[in-house]
């Protein structure tokens, strides 16, 4: 969890100043004159200032931040009034469709860290505009939604953004939004990070309104780029290169427009197959085990031995490299502990009280003030933890290249960095066997989500959507999956493995999905410049 104390002033104020260069070509496209009325909802120090001097465009901008104020105003743009105020305040009052174009580098601050006036005010956004609203909404996402209602019919909308527009749930009103109302939008995708001290990777949306309520639109189009080459060639050029997807592809996530057309024809076949099934058909997915204090209860063999537990402690997984296969058996627990990992979970009853040793550790945990935390302090006791049971499959939360279910041999607890995987129809082993291979790994990359540092992250909704092929005719060689993870790379297993799970596919099929996996994959790894 994050907490608002550790974070950096700059990340709570949401400002990363944009390149010039960016500013320079997004300025060019929506191509301002002296018959232009240019909105920058969010504008600093007047990073894009200088791309409008000279143009004669009547310029409204607003900056909270006083000191950023004062230098935007500083830069004596003509026919520019600089706003120190809130936006979307100022929004919620004002009419619609005033602007022929709006630029800008929205602010980048979670919604937990906005102040309570700000809140409300985002919240009245999505309101306003028909959005279903999210707590776990980002401050850049009622920025754009706002920046849209005030542009006029055919206006220029033209951002730098979150590169988690095109995936995040949180984002999928604003998704939603932006489909309908925009003739064309397009997202410039590098493979680079542009902003230097974060992992937080940025794309260019280019989005043009519709003109009218009866224009269907041409939908989404993403451009990937290397370099910043791009940035010298003709805005409307790059604008109309990539090709345009609409209907699933733009009312879901955006990531679809990154998979080929190909490849995509190969998945709406997969769809309407009953030799593939999604995950909801044949498993069940719950949240591991909630502790509200992972550190007190899940400890390494040293303190089960130095505080006399062992009457509590039971065996648990819940990292990546807990779990380096798909097998969690008893030579893997032993080889945790053996390295000092933290293989036991606490299951603490009542009776612990009536033991010295016990009582002993529960005050060591009330020193430190754990029984005050939220999750702990709604129990009584606040040391007992609700829905404790062990399930033969656990998948964890998190993944570097591909997500893995993990058989569960030993009857290993998981906490919720892991799930807990409940087999509706067929075996354990069919499920964890046949969940490895290309189809099932594309559609992770097409249904998760992933933040700065490029791991992926799936939730229940999401696992619940993934694709798999049913596997009852499979016989599951779980064992030579456990090796195969453990001493290849994941491309070469995937392969391999969907030989053998993906037979009702063609090879080429299948190397097609595998692709479109690996530029996925890739694409959420990228690195700084």
């Amino acid at each position: 969890m994050n907490f608002i104390a550790s974070e950096t002033k700059q990340k709570l104020r949401g400002g990363y100043y944009t390149p010039e260069d960016l500013a320079e070509f997004l300025t060019r496209w929506v191509a301002p004159t002296a018959e232009t009325r240019v909105l920058e909802p969010s504008c600093g120090d007047g990073a894009f200032f200088p791309t409008l001097r000279g143009t004669g465009a009547e310029v409204t901008a607003f900056e909270l931040a006083p000191e950023e104020a004062a230098k935007a105003m500083a830069r004596g743009l003509q026919n520019c009034t600089v706003h120190n105020q809130d936006f979307l305040g100022w929004a919620l009052d004002a009419k619609g469709g005033q602007f022929d174009a709006v630029i800008g580098n929205p602010p980048f601050i979670r919604y937990q860290y906005l102040p309570a006036t700000f809140q409300t005010k985002a919240e009245q956004v999505f309101s306003r505009l028909g959005c279903k609203f999210t707590k776990h909404t980002n401050a850049w996402v009622p920025f754009i939604l706002a920046s849209m209602e005030l542009l006029r019919p055919g206006g220029r909308l033209a951002m730098v953004v979150p590169s988690e527009i095109v995936h995040v749930m949180h984002a999928q009103s604003l998704r939603t939004y932006l489909g309908q109302q925009c003739r064309r939008m397009v997202i410039v995708d590098p493979q680079e990070i542009w902003f230097e001290g974060t992992l937080q990777g940025a794309v260019l949306l280019m989005a043009e309104k519709k003109a009218s309520p009866d224009d269907h639109g041409e939908g989404l189009g993403i451009l990937r780029v290397a370099g910043r080459d791009f940035l010298r060639q003709d805005p409307e050029a790059v604008f109309n290169k990539p090709r345009a997807i609409n209907g699933k592809t733009v009312q879901g996530k955006w990531t679809r427009a990154l998979v080929p057309p190909a490849t995509l024809a190969i998945l709406d076949a997969i769809e309407s197959s009953d030799r593939f099934c999604r995950f909801n058909d044949i498993a069940k997915v719950d949240v591991g085990i909630v502790t509200g204090a992972n550190k007190f209860f899940l400890v390494t063999d040293e303190v089960v031995e130095r505080h006399g537990l062992h009457e509590w402690a039971h065996p648990m997984f819940g990292r990546s490299d807990h779990c380096p296969g798909v097998i969690y058996d008893e030579a893997q627990h032993c080889s945790n502990a053996a390295t000092g990992k933290p293989t036991n979970f606490l299951w603490l009853d009542p009776s612990v009280e009536d033991c010295a040793n016990g009582r002993a550790y529960i005050a060591s945990g009330e020193d430190e003030n754990l029984h005050t935390r939220y999750k702990c302090r709604i129990r009584k006791p606040w040391y007992t933890v609700p829905s404790v049971y062990a399930t033969e499959v656990g998948m964890l939360k998190r993944s570097h290249d591909t997500p893995r279910l993990i058989l569960n041999t030993v009857g290993a607890y998981t906490t919720d960095t892991a799930y807990r995987i409940q087999p509706l129809r067929g075996t354990a082993q069919g499920l964890v066997y046949g969940f490895f291979n290309s189809l099932t790994a594309l559609s992770a990359e097409l249904e998760g989500r992933h933040y700065g540092g490029g791991v992926l992250e799936l939730v229940p909704s999401e696992i619940e959507k993934l694709l798999l092929p049913t596997s009852e005719d499979l016989v599951p060689d779980v064992e030579r999956l456990d090796r195969m993870v453990r001493d290849n790379t994941v491309a070469e297993t995937l392969e391999v493995q969907s030989e053998t799970v993906l037979a009702a596919l063609s090879k080429s099929e299948q190397m097609d999905l595998l692709a479109a996996w690996a530029t996925l994959r890739d694409r959420r790894h990228r690195l700084p410049t």
